[in-house]
């Protein structure tokens, strides 16, 4: 081989394939190997005939076809088989190499593979890679994080493959230090999840409580694709509602009503548990997916329970217009928790993420690519350091203009008898959020009467602890306290 490849790509599944030729589109050089071999000729005489890629059945020979520091990105499923490729890669890569996991790994798992590759003297970067089959071949979403000595000379290969927005900026940026570039994707993923579930919700009100069929409901999603709720899943979600089978009937009609899911959301959920932040959307969307998937039971309960929807009166237009409000607004809270999320774990893990360059990235090439992101980049520039979404003057705005509706729709569908988890506990948040006293005084209160784990007072400084005993029978040992 004369020349020398600019990056070897490890795993030739579908996001794999689809990469290799989007740089080899961009003028970049790749050598590809897999664990199949059979997998690396197919690859070769069929897709990426007539290219310059280049094919090895053995890991050291694609190595040794990289130009150095050499770069090799792996494409392969997240968890023990990242480890055992890396682990056959390592005596054929020298200090200074550089390793790029692109799978949807669970990012301790990345914070993990940077101190042990930093080790051996190699730089790990964990990128997340969002936009499916199209956008791995088009022009994905990329959310490289890691050993930033690395970025320099993986930058020209990944923001040259990446999608472009409309004045040409790269939707790839460096994300922060180990694991970030995978929390931001997992992070990404976790909203998805509240997206999809949100616009489940409408569709569901739509059909079920307005009665409303598939191709008019299409033609709502089509006039929503034009306004603020533009974006990849109301677009695809109208070509799904318009779409036909063979005997000209709604295809999506057709469809067993079970979610599966590869717990990514799930992984989020958890995250903000351990984080301490009430990401109570998303993890509705996980539930919703869990309740879905109860399908035996779930017909069961509708013989013995029943599940009338009740007709409560809405006018169609009316409601309608009330629940692209919710929609909205509900939008609005799940991008406003992610990026809470983002905050604490900047905070807790010593990251310096880059909260408009994450806006930047998502604006185009992965699944919730919409118009509003732009806006949330723009609120970022103007004050880096803002502390939520929802305090920036413009989502302050629209979120006040979105809220009647929003409130409308869910308490009609409370009547109705109509389940909207994600757009009710989206509005319970916003409604806590702004509460400056909750009832968790009360809360307290009864921690300490049953366990004495004492509480702060509201008249004295914060981080004085108090117990009562409160039936004049308790000792004076407390339990002391902790925040979770």
């Amino acid at each position: 081989m004369s020349e020398l490849a600019d990056i070897g790509l490890y795993g030739l599944a579908v996001m794999g394939q689809n990469l290799v030729l989007n740089m080899n589109d961009h003028g970049f050089k790749v050598a590809v190997s897999n664990r199949s071999s059979g997998k690396v000729d197919a690859f070769l005489e069929q897709e990426a005939q007539g290219t310059s890629i280049v094919g090895f059945h053995e890991v050291k020979d694609m190595i040794a076809a990289i130009r150095k520091p050499r770069v090799v990105m792996l494409m392969v499923k997240a968890g023990k088989p990242v480890d055992l490729t890396m682990e056959a890669m390592l005596p054929h890569l020298e200090p200074g190499d550089i390793i790029i996991d692109g799978g949807n790994s669970n990012f301790e798992d990345t914070n993990r593979r940077c101190k042990e590759m930093a080790e051996k003297g190699l730089l790990f970067i964990g990128a997340g890679v969002s936009g499916g089959e199209e956008g791995a071949r088009h022009g994905p979403s990329i959310m490289p994080g890691g050993h930033k000595d690395a970025w320099e000379r993986i930058k020209p290969i990944l923001q040259g493959v990446a999608a472009k927005t409309e004045s040409g900026e790269p939707c790839c940026d460096w994300v922060g230090e180990d694991g970030a570039g995978h929390f931001v994707k997992m992070v990404h993923n976790g909203i998805e999840y509240g997206d999809m579930q949100l616009i489940c919700e409408a569709y569901d009100l739509m059909t079920n409580f307005l009665g409303m069929p598939a191709k008019e409901c299409s033609e709502v999603f089509t006039e929503w694709n034009k306004g603020k709720l533009d974006s990849y899943l109301i677009e695809i979600t109208k070509n799904i509602l318009a779409y036909v089978d063979e005997d000209g009937e709604p295809l999506v009609e057709k469809i067993l009503d079970t979610a599966g899911q590869k717990g990514t959301g799930k992984w989020t959920a958890v995250s903000a548990l351990d984080q301490g932040i009430p990401l109570t959307l998303i993890g509705e969307a996980v539930f919703s997916r869990f309740l879905s998937a109860l399908k035996d039971e779930r017909v069961e309960a509708a013989q013995k329970l029943g599940s009338e929807i009740k007709n409560v009166g809405a006018q169609k237009e009316t409601f309608l217009g009330w629940l692209e409000d919710a929609l909205y607004g509900a939008k609005l809270i799940s991008y406003a928790q992610g990026y809470m999320l983002f905050r604490a774990a900047a905070k807790n893990f010593g990251w310096n993420l880059n909260y408009g360059g994450i806006a930047l990235m998502w604006r185009e090439g992965c699944i919730i690519r919409s118009r509003f992101l732009g806006d949330i980049k723009a609120a970022f520039e103007a004050e880096p350091d803002l502390e939520n979404l929802l305090f920036a003057p413009y989502f302050k705005e629209q979120i006040k203009k979105a809220e009647e509706g929003w409130r409308n729709v869910v308490s009609t569908a409370v009547r109705a008898g109509v389940a909207v988890p994600a757009l009710a506990t989206a509005l319970s948040f916003y409604d806590g959020y702004r509460r400056d006293r909750l009832p968790a005084n009360l809360l307290q209160a009864q921690r300490d009467y049953f366990g004495a784990h004492t509480y702060e007072r509201l008249d004295k400084p914060r981080g004085e602890f108090f117990h009562t005993d409160w039936t004049g029978e308790g000792g004076r040992v407390t339990s002391g306290t902790y925040n979770a």
